[in-house]
């Protein structure tokens, strides 16, 4: 009969699910290859499951095996929590959180929200991961997704927190009116940047210059390079971009907070979601049109 695996054995599978490599794991747990290796290796022999896809580009989590990985990490969660409830009383959510969103938030928003939770919860902390487009969740990239956009994907789970307004802004209204700063990559194939694109060409406008990035866009707006659409919570707080006229009507963009369907009720991941949710939804006034703080 095989001998029954420890929690220290998992503490090798989890880390090299969040590196993606042996020696990223030997790295982190201050170990060497071979150990790893060798531990990794007792665990699948043990559940007599291969849990990793191995090739050229590292150790990836096999979409089917999501769910033994991330039952590991609960169990990483709850050790932690004993500890702390023997010192503590207590341990509610705990433990690292990988979360993704757009340039924009990541930079402006989440950052607060983020520090703000990790403040509340003793042993909680966040990997912000910052990519225009919907990261592969089912590669265990990211545990939570904040997205605004009118629809989830198939592969996500999650619901609405918030909302986020759009307005049109121009260093100041002498910028001309066939002078534009275009929306590209992800952002112009969203609802609102397909629209604005389409009104624009419409109108025959002269593009000066394009960008898959809201922060670069404001950033060229600032410059007098043209006039922009841009989330009012980022276009409002630049002191040196007026609103102009609207050239259409964008209507508020929901923000949802959603993880990968197949871990969407793992307890860890439906109460980080709702953690971030709500602290989302006391921003909404800001990201409909408010100013930052």
């Amino acid at each position: 009969m095989l001998q029954k695996p420890n929690w220290d054995d998992y503490r090798f599978v989890l880390a090299v699910a969040r590196s993606g490599s042996v020696s990223g794991a030997a790295r982190e747990l201050g170990v060497n290859h071979a150990t790893v290796l060798r531990r990794v290796a007792a665990i699948e022999k043990h559940l007599d499951v291969e849990l990793f896809d191995k090739s050229v580009r590292g150790y990836e989590i096999s979409p089917e095996k999501l769910r033994l990985i991330e039952a590991a990490r609960e169990v990483e969660a709850a050790v932690g929590a004993v500890e702390r409830m023997a010192q503590a009383g207590e341990a509610p959510l705990a433990g690292i959180i990988r979360v993704t969103s757009t340039h924009t938030f990541c930079h402006s928003v989440l950052p607060a929200i983020l520090s703000r939770l990790t403040a509340q919860e003793e042993g909680l902390s966040f990997e912000l991961l910052s990519a225009n487009g919907l990261m592969d969740a089912s590669r265990l990239h990211a545990d939570v997704t904040v997205r605004p956009t009118y629809k989830l994907p198939d592969d996500l789970h999650g619901d609405i927190a918030a909302q986020m307004g759009f307005d049109f802004y121009a260093r100041g209204a002498d910028v001309p009116e066939e002078c534009w700063l275009g929306l590209s990559g992800p952002i112009g194939r969203s609802h609102p940047g397909q629209k604005l694109r389409e009104e624009l060409e419409r109108r025959h406008v002269r593009f000066m210059a394009a960008s898959d990035s809201f922060l670069t866009l404001r950033a060229l707006a600032e410059e007098g390079m043209g006039r922009v659409m841009l989330p009012k919570f980022l276009g409002n707080a630049s002191d040196n971009l007026v609103k102009v006229t609207p050239v259409l009507d964008v209507p508020p963009v929901p923000i949802y907070v959603a993880s990968h369907v197949d871990l969407a009720d793992a307890p860890r991941l439906r109460q980080a979601r709702a953690r971030i949710a709500l602290a989302l939804e006391a921003e909404e006034a800001m990201l409909l049109g408010g100013v930052l703080s």
